[in-house]
């Protein structure tokens, strides 16, 4: 019987640890590959007067549990938040909040057992209230998330258009940065043996496969094996050349059961 292929969880440090350790606890080989480096801002002025604006948002969308760890920690003292509802995007958003202690009953998301966890999910949960906000002036919505090394902000603006289509002003806020991290030399190898050894590199974003081009532009992707949680995601490794692109679930449990049936 042939040995199970290794899966490269490439999200960022904080949060490969606890996927790998899911994925074994499921059954599937499962090592850390960070391609995302996170961290905290250099001036965090500008998130306290984001935080001077939360108890006049509808709510504060966070796009990761990186934003939310990063904004809770420059809470100013004397805000609050229990007349503000946060919105989360999945699951381990919804865990930072309620870790962070944002009342449970103020926090909006995907079910569990969605079939993807992204904006357009979170859209088909909270689309009544917005439509239902009634305000004498627009109501806003604060959406928190990190930006690059040049301050561009990072993720997609489709919930910002659905918001402000609806009338609601949309407010920005950077709470940390996203960078392409600096692989060792070991690292640099290990790279370039997942893209013949049968690994599968799995990709919750894009951007992280973009950074192990960026650190290994020699890679030969004819024959690379991806994992991608999101359409989207896939279509963007298919357009890079990847020799073997699948779409898995974006549960975990459900996850692993897509890559256990995988040859």
């Amino acid at each position: 019987m042939l040995a199970q292929p290794i899966v490269l969880v490439t999200r960022p440090e904080r949060e490969a640890g606890p996927w790998v350790q899911a994925l074994q606890a499921e059954g599937v080989q499962a090592e850390a590959f960070p391609l995302i480096d996170i961290s905290a801002l250099q001036d965090v002025a500008p998130l306290h007067a984001a935080w001077q604006q939360v108890q006049a948002c509808l709510a504060v969308m966070f796009v990761s549990a990186n934003a939310v760890r990063f904004f809770m920690a420059a809470q100013p003292v004397g805000v609050h938040v229990l007349a503000c509802r946060a919105w989360a995007t999945g699951p381990g958003t919804q865990a930072a909040l309620l870790a962070a202690g944002w009342p449970a009953q103020q926090i909006d998301a995907p079910s569990a057992d969605s079939s993807q966890f992204d904006s357009e999910a979170l859209w088909t949960v909270v689309a009544e209230r917005v439509r239902a906000a009634q305000a004498p002036s627009p109501a806003r919505v604060l959406i928190v998330r990190g930006a690059d090394a040049q301050g561009q902000l990072a993720g997609r603006d489709w919930l910002a258009q659905q918001l402000e289509a609806a009338g609601l002003q949309v407010l920005q806020a950077v709470a940390y940065v996203r960078r392409a991290p600096v692989l060792s030399s070991a690292q640099q190898v290990r790279a370039e043996r997942a893209m013949h050894d049968g690994s599968w590199l799995l990709f919750s974003s894009s951007e992280a496969a973009l950074h192990l081009i960026q650190a290994c532009p020699r890679l030969d992707l004819s024959q690379a094996r991806a994992l991608a949680t999101h359409p989207r995601i896939a279509e963007r490794l298919r357009q890079a050349g990847w020799g073997r692109v699948e779409l898995v679930p974006a549960t975990l449990s459900a996850q692993a059961v897509s890559i256990k049936s995988l040859s």
